[in-house]
């Protein structure tokens, strides 16, 4: 049996309680943390072992006088080398690697992922899906208000397929999704652990995450970053659904947001008007 074979028979991460993988990479991240659990428990009885050898060996009753020449051999030497070969391998050779592949592999636009940006604030989410064009609409802050917190312009044509919504995030089964994290005030944790999967939320920078869940179910979304006294209630959850399930929530979402575009486009011109009036009176 090889050791990749040992330490997937002999799940250390189910024992230390880790929660179900529910994406198409996790299964890679598991590996490697059960493998480098499996080492430092290794590690660890190693040490200790070596440690009580140690008192057992020097103990005062069998050296009653200090030697000042100690250890002559290189057994420790040859364990901390050793070691530290060991650290390099799992550094280089899984590690890395999976860090490159998770970075060179991410969906282009003829992959049709799913886009949607989630954006943290004092203390929830809001999250925003490009819609089928894949192209999120611009923002502005004087259009915040008014139902519109994101201040997404309504009048851009990018935003005609638009959908918001608010501490509730719904992904496609089996659909390679792309969430760009940000925040609107202080760095927030964007953390979903059933999809192996977590990212700094960093005002004034969008950061990319990518994943494709693999089955269906409903979790929670984890700040993993103390952000203030109300961190304790900065919850959200997230839904790994079938097409036409999600679908049917798209739908009926991105019609609600759609309403409050429209509403905004028309409040929009009446201020207008009545600035244009107002402007008219003066020269009059």
């Amino acid at each position: 049996m090889t050791l990749a074979a040992f330490t997937d028979l002999f799940d250390l991460n189910k024992l230390m309680g880790i929660v179900p993988n529910h994406s198409e990479h996790g299964k890679e991240i598991d590996h490697m943390l059960n493998f480098c659990h499996w080492f430092m428990f290794l590690l660890f009885i190693g040490w200790i072992t070596y440690f009580l050898y140690a008192v057992w060996r020097f103990r005062a009753s069998k050296n009653p006088k200090a030697s000042y020449h100690g250890v002559t051999n290189h057994v420790s030497t040859h364990l901390e080398a050793s070691v530290v070969i060991i650290e390099a391998v799992i550094l280089l050779g899984f590690a890395i690697p999976l860090w490159g592949k998770r970075v060179n592999d991410a969906p282009t636009e003829d992959k049709n992922p799913l886009r949607i940006r989630a954006i943290g604030y004092q203390f929830g989410w809001f999250f925003h899906y490009s819609g089928p064009d894949q192209k999120f609409g611009a923002q502005n802050p004087r259009f915040v208000g008014d139902g519109n917190n994101l201040g997404i312009d309504p009048n851009d044509p990018n935003s005609a397929d638009d959908m918001i919504a608010t501490s509730n995030m719904h992904l496609e089964n089996q659909r390679a999704t792309v969430i760009r994290v940000s925040s609107r005030d202080v760095i927030h944790g964007f953390c979903l652990p059933q999809m192996r999967i977590q990212q700094d939320a960093t005002p004034g920078l969008e950061a990319p995450m990518w994943f494709r869940p693999i089955t269906t179910g409903a979790w929670d979304i984890i700040c993993s970053q103390l952000c203030g006294a109300g961190h304790f209630g900065m919850r959200a959850d997230y839904t790994s659904e079938e097409k036409k399930d999600f679908d049917a929530w798209f739908k009926d979402q991105q019609e609600a947001t759609q309403k409050i575009f429209a509403a905004q486009r028309e409040l929009l011109k009446k201020r207008a008007a009545e600035q244009a009036a107002a402007n008219l009176g003066k020269h009059h």
